[in-house]
């Protein structure tokens, strides 16, 4: 057996977005956000159906599911950290929350919004949690505001480090799913215990996807790679950069700005780089928002 790799947005879609992608979402919402059964049926919105192979302008970014209880929860894996990241979850969610009404409606009939984002990167290195979650709330009573309304959960999967014989929770055998899928040359029993972990396997079994689906699944893939292997190269010379300029000064300050200004370059040479690669595959307004250039950088380089 071959598996394609679940953190991919073509095969992460595929998986828990699908039409018959039903129970595996249940069974994921309720492990990961609740660790009980709490999400009983669930629609899920703008399903995927086919691959679509028009280069990578139709990206496959996000899951969208309507709840029982008329709450809204998308559900996105991340795997590359692009400039203004953090802020286009936000965006996403506000938007979620407020394109639910229609003129005239009332502000009561407004649901909850979860926006769940799975890392391949850590995001938050301050502290070792795999999962956090934020809420709107007082700053000093820590009182919550709208309880339920909106709520961000993060799960980075490089902080997940157990090893199959130690999952406990089927949170736990979920994101193992997620991080070792690719690697894995047959399903762990463990794992296909729950059915619906079995399921998402059967689905990423690459015997069972189609030629146009193995396509488009090994485009996503290599674009993935190609723009890790930019950023190693981008970070290496930015980092050089700065220790270089820190030790001409051979003060320790001057050390911790060359650092700084490396990265800084280094950031601003990766989004540079990833514009210049999607010049042939997205809108330069699409390039824009994603590597948050300006537009009027975007169309000079196109130019």
């Amino acid at each position: 057996m071959s598996f394609i790799n679940p953190r991919t947005d073509f095969a992460f879609k595929k998986i828990f977005g699908s039409i018959q992608s039903k129970p595996i979402l249940i069974s994921f919402l309720n492990a990961v956000l609740y660790q009980k059964p709490v999400v009983v049926d669930l629609d899920i919105l703008d399903p995927y159906l086919t691959p679509k192979l028009h280069g990578l302008k139709d990206t496959y970014v996000d899951v969208r599911a309507l709840l029982h209880d008329g709450r809204h929860v998308i559900i996105e894996m991340q795997v590359l950290n692009v400039p203004g990241f953090e802020k286009r979850i936000l965006y996403n969610a506000a938007k979620a929350y407020s394109t639910q009404l229609i003129a005239s409606e009332d502000y009561t009939r407004l649901n909850g919004v979860i926006a769940l984002t799975i890392t391949d990167f850590v995001m938050f290195p301050e502290w070792p949690a795999v999962q956090s979650a934020f809420l709107l709330r007082e700053r000093e009573q820590l009182v919550n505001y709208a309880e339920g309304d909106f709520e961000l959960v993060f799960v980075e999967l490089p902080k997940f480090q157990k090893s199959l014989e130690a999952l406990e929770t089927v949170g736990d055998k979920w994101l193992y799913f997620l991080k070792e899928a690719p690697d894995l040359q047959m399903a762990p029993e463990t794992l296909e215990a729950v059915e619906e972990i079995k399921q998402a396997f059967r689905i990423a079994d690459r015997a069972n996807l189609s030629k146009e689906e193995l396509d488009a699944e090994e485009k996503r893939a290599m674009w993935l790679n190609d723009q890790r292997s930019l950023e190693r190269r981008v970070l290496a010379k930015g980092l050089a950069k700065g220790k270089a300029e820190g030790k001409a000064e051979g003060l320790a300050e001057g050390l911790a700005e060359g650092l700084a200004k490396g990265r800084a370059e280094g950031e601003q040479l990766a989004r540079v780089g990833m514009a210049r690669a999607l010049l042939d595959k997205l809108s330069e307004e699409e390039i824009a928002r994603l590597t948050g250039l300006a537009l009027a950088e975007v169309q000079a380089m196109r130019a």
